[in-house]
């Protein structure tokens, strides 16, 4: 198979990073400075170990209507650098990726190259050993298997709900996958162990950006992840930012569960954080769920009637 190929010396991946103009939840009016440094954080140490800059999803917190100064400061950022974005479903309007979302404005702009579809997009050869990098977006398949010459690693990007062990509820079970040698998967915010099945590993290294007011959040450092050919795992990269009092407000943690087993369902927990949370998204609960609902399930047109009903959207 003929793919484009780039020397370098390994991906740095970049999980999540959901900018907005307008900061999310409870985060504070410096959010979109302090995601635009993270991301520039990221693309400074690519470049510094020789790396291929890898966005694994959600680039964006909202589809569309990103203000100016942000898509500027996007393209200004992102120009040398040139980064993969693998579209997640935050990328997404109405769960589908269209030319009228803030994602496809930078690849109009020639300044990222955007993951839309599944495959093999890229051949990486390294110092110590050849690659090929494959990708599915949200909502595309994983491969059922992966061709490789024998002398090659493979990797494959996803941005998908996976059964790591705080997720076991999940649709995509881990498993070998038949000239697969990595997954690395962004979307699930939560860093999760690497896990091996037969001679796939699956990664989960967590998302760059605290979005969610809790403990668990203030506890966590945002890193990135960087993979090179032959590791048994991948390296973690703490990325700079700011102290967490300095990003949420002042104010007392909500209640957490204790003594239920981890969520069932991130639907539910998102909609429970959703009713508690003082936002300032405005149409928060169409975004969210325009981001979440699959519209291939039967029940997905009933909750949008529900919704309708409830707000009165279509007065």
């Amino acid at each position: 198979m003929t793919l484009p190929t780039k020397k370098a010396r390994g991906l740095l991946c970049i999980p999540d990073p959901h900018v907005a103009g307008a900061p999310p939840m409870q985060r504070l009016e410096s959010f979109m400075d302090d995601v635009l440094s993270k991301l520039a954080a990221c693309l400074d140490e690519a470049a510094r170990e020789d790396l291929v800059p890898v966005v694994l999803g959600d680039l964006f917190h909202w589809p569309r209507e990103n203000p100016n100064t942000l898509m500027v400061a996007l393209i200004e950022l992102f120009r040398p650098h040139h980064p993969f974005v693998l579209v997640g479903n935050h990328d997404k309007y109405q769960a589908r990726f269209t030319a009228d979302t803030s994602l496809a404005v930078l690849r109009a702009a020639g300044v990222v190259e955007v993951l839309e579809a599944p495959g093999l997009f890229l051949r990486l050869e390294t110092p110590t050993g050849t690659a090929v990098i494959g990708a599915s977006p949200d909502g595309a398949p994983l491969p059922a298997s992966v061709e490789k010459a024998a002398d090659e690693e493979s990797v494959w990007l996803t941005h998908h709900g996976i059964g790591f062990p705080d997720y076991l509820e999940q649709r995509i079970k881990i498993r070998e996958i038949p000239g697969l040698d990595w997954v690395i998967n962004g979307h699930m915010h939560r860093p999760q162990p690497t896990v091996t099945a037969g001679a796939t590993r699956w990664a989960n290294p967590g998302n760059i950006t605290r979005l969610h007011f809790s403990r668990r959040s203030k506890e966590r450092v945002p890193m990135a992840a960087i993979w090179r050919p032959g590791a048994d795992d991948l390296e973690r990269w703490p990325i700079p930012h700011r102290p967490f009092e300095e990003v949420f407000p002042d104010q007392e943690f909500p209640p957490e569960e204790t003594a239920a087993p981890e969520v069932e369902s991130r639907f539910l927990e998102g909609l429970a954080r959703l009713a508690w949370r003082r936002t300032r998204e405005g149409a928060g609960l169409r975004e969210f769920l325009s981001a979440n609902l699959n519209p291939e399930n039967p029940e997905t047109k009933i909750i949008w009637e529900l919704y309708r009903e409830v707000t009165h959207a279509d007065e």
